[in-house]
C-alpha cells in the first residue's frame, strides 16, 4: 500500500513552492490538508510519499505533476450566489449606476473556481434585464481561474444534484438550467453566452485582460500573505475603470493594504469604489 506521509521539511519545502507558484499561504499545522489534497496525485502518479512528489515538482522533471500538484491545492468550494448581498448590491445598485455611462459593461469574476460565482453574476444580470428592458443591453462576464480543471468544467457548465442545492432557488434552476444526461443540470445558453473563461494566476499582470467595471474577488485575499494582498489588489485596481467596483469576500478587507477605493457601505454589506 502507497504510505502518504508529510514531515516537517516535506511541508515547509512544498508551502514555499505553493505560495511562490500562485500566492497561497497555507501556514502552521495544514499538514492535513496537504496529505488530503496529494494523496490521490502520489497514487496516480505512482510515487510513495510526499518526499516523492516534492522531488519530481521542484526540479521540474514532470509538467503534468506540477500543474496537478497546484490544481488540488487551489480548488475550493464554493455555491451559487455566496453571501446573497454581493449580488443584491449588484442588482440594485451597482448596475443601474453603471448603465446610465451609456456603454458596455464589463465584469471580471477573480478566482472563479468551478463557475458558480460568474454564473450568479449572469444569472443577476438576466433578471436585471427582464424587469427593466434596454437599461443592460451589453455586458461581458470574464471569469478566470488559476486551475485548467475548474475551468474545463465551468465551461461545461455541469452540475450534480448536491452542488445545485447549495444556495440555488427552485425558481432560478427551472429558469437557468436543463437537464443533462449525466443526471444533474446545466447551465443554458443564454447564462453561458453572457461568460468567457480564460486562464490567469493572480500574482501575474492583468494587462491583457483589459479594464473592468466590477470586479468579484471574493474569499481569495485570505489565502494570500500580506505582500501578495498589496499587490495583488493594487493590480486589481489598474484594471478598473473610473468609478468601477471591487467586491471583496465578507471576511476580507483592504485596511492597511491599499488606499486607492473608498468603501461604500450598503444595507447589508460592504464594498469598494476606486477612487
Amino acid at each position: 500500500m502507497t504510505t502518504v506521509t508529510v514531515n516537517d521539511q516535506d511541508y515547509y519545502d512544498f508551502c514555499l513552492f505553493l505560495e511562490a507558484q500562485c500566492g497561497i499561504v497555507l501556514g502552521d499545522n495544514k499538514q492535513y490538508l496537504v496529505r488530503s489534497r496529494l494523496s490521490p496525485l502520489i497514487k496516480r502518479f505512482g510515487l510513495q510519499s510526499l518526499s516523492d512528489l516534492l522531488q519530481l515538482i521542484l526540479a521540474g522533471r514532470n509538467r503534468e505533476l506540477r500543474v496537478a500538484a497546484i490544481d488540488a491545492m487551489t480548488t475550493n468550494e464554493t455555491l451559487w450566489f455566496r453571501d446573497t448581498y454581493p449580488y443584491t448590491v449588484l442588482a440594485e445598485k451597482v448596475l443601474p449606476e453603471l448603465a446610465a455611462n451609456r456603454r458596455p459593461l464589463k465584469i471580471w469574476s477573480a478566482a472563479s473556481s468551478s463557475g458558480q460565482e460568474p454564473y450568479s453574476i449572469a444569472m443577476t444580470i438576466l433578471e436585471q434585464q427582464l424587469k427593466r428592458p434596454g437599461l443592460l443591453p451589453n455586458i461581458q462576464i470574464t471569469a478566470t481561474d488559476i486551475s485548467q480543471t475548474m475551468l474545463d468544467m465551468c465551461r461545461e457548465g455541469v452540475y450534480d444534484q448536491l452542488a445545485l442545492s447549495r444556495g440555488l432557488s427552485p425558481e432560478r434552476r427551472k429558469m437557468f438550467f436543463e437537464s443533462h444526461l449525466s443526471g444533474g443540470m446545466q447551465v443554458n445558453q443564454r447564462v453561458k453566452q453572457l461568460v468567457k473563461f480564460r486562464p490567469q494566476n493572480l500574482k501575474d499582470s492583468y494587462v491583457l485582460l483589459g479594464k473592468f467595471d466590477v470586479i468579484f474577488c471574493r474569499n481569495v485575499l485570505i489565502y494570500f500573505s500580506a505582500e501578495t494582498k498589496i499587490k495583488v489588489l493594487n493590480q486589481l485596481a489598474t484594471s478598473l475603470n473610473p468609478g468601477g467596483y471591487l467586491f471583496l469576500g465578507a471576511s476580507e478587507s483592504l485596511t492597511g493594504l491599499c488606499d486607492r477605493f473608498e468603501m461604500v457601505r450598503c444595507n447589508p454589506g460592504i464594498i469598494y469604489k476606486l477612487k
